[in-house]
């Protein structure tokens, strides 16, 4: 079978993005892995996604991978194979994984706060079946998002685009009703979000959907609103 070279985006100095096709069942929602250079020029890994012989090759030649983040009980399930083929990188994870994942070597549980420069986050309280992390590249200004919204405007799948514009969803940043319906603690979640819009924020990066690039900061105040309200 011919392989292609996976092909990283730079959408901001050094925040490298990989879109791959990925389906839930019916709904072919797309996935994100998002590879950030630090200062040092280690590479800080959200979300990653299946490995390949060229991908890993792609990553390497961006720099050595100093951590590996799963950022909320949702999307963990290629984290283990990336920490077997990166030994020395660090694993950062919900404490809640461990209890879901107890095979998966877990290094930094996120809640003991962000151990990497230039990368600030928030936990989203009032969603322990979600547990998900926001996180922030303050020198590129990017939001880095996983489950809280989707910004999709393209879908092979008619279920998926008849799914999201019932929820209000369809091409435009948004939650939908499911990410609604594990919310436990409404004012939790509202503090929680008010914590991410108090960032300087620029540009906001999703695992499903497109990249936003124009009027981020008042696309996820409005996404937000929707969710909390």
């Amino acid at each position: 079978m011919l392989r292609t070279t996976p092909m990283f985006h730079a959408v901001a100095g050094q925040v490298h993005t990989l879109s791959i096709p990925f389906r839930m069942g019916a709904f072919d929602l797309g996935g994100r892995m998002t590879v950030i250079r630090l200062p040092d020029g280690g590479l800080w890994v959200h979300s990653p996604v299946a490995m390949t012989p060229e991908l890993r090759a792609a990553v390497d030649a961006l720099g050595p991978v100093r951590f590996l983040v799963a950022p909320n009980l949702m999307h963990h399930l290629k984290v283990g194979e990336w920490a077997a083929a990166y030994p020395e990188a660090k694993v950062l994870a919900p404490a809640g994984l461990r209890r879901k994942r107890p095979d998966l070597r877990i290094d930094v549980e996120l809640e003991s706060g962000p151990p990497v420069e230039g990368i600030e986050q928030v936990a989203v309280r009032g969603m322990p079946m979600l547990d998900e992390f926001v996180f922030f590249h303050r020198p590129s200004k990017t939001v880095l998002l996983t489950d809280m919204s989707f910004n999709i405007h393209r879908s092979g799948s008619w279920l998926t685009r008849m799914y999201l514009k019932l929820n209000g969803a369809w091409q435009r940043l948004s939650p939908t009703v499911i990410t609604k319906m594990v919310i436990k603690d409404r004012p939790a979640v509202r503090a929680s979000l008010d914590q991410v819009l108090a960032w300087d924020i620029q540009r906001v990066l999703v695992c499903h959907g497109e990249v936003m690039e124009q009027g981020a900061a008042e696309a996820l105040r409005e996404a937000f609103q929707r969710l909390a309200k």
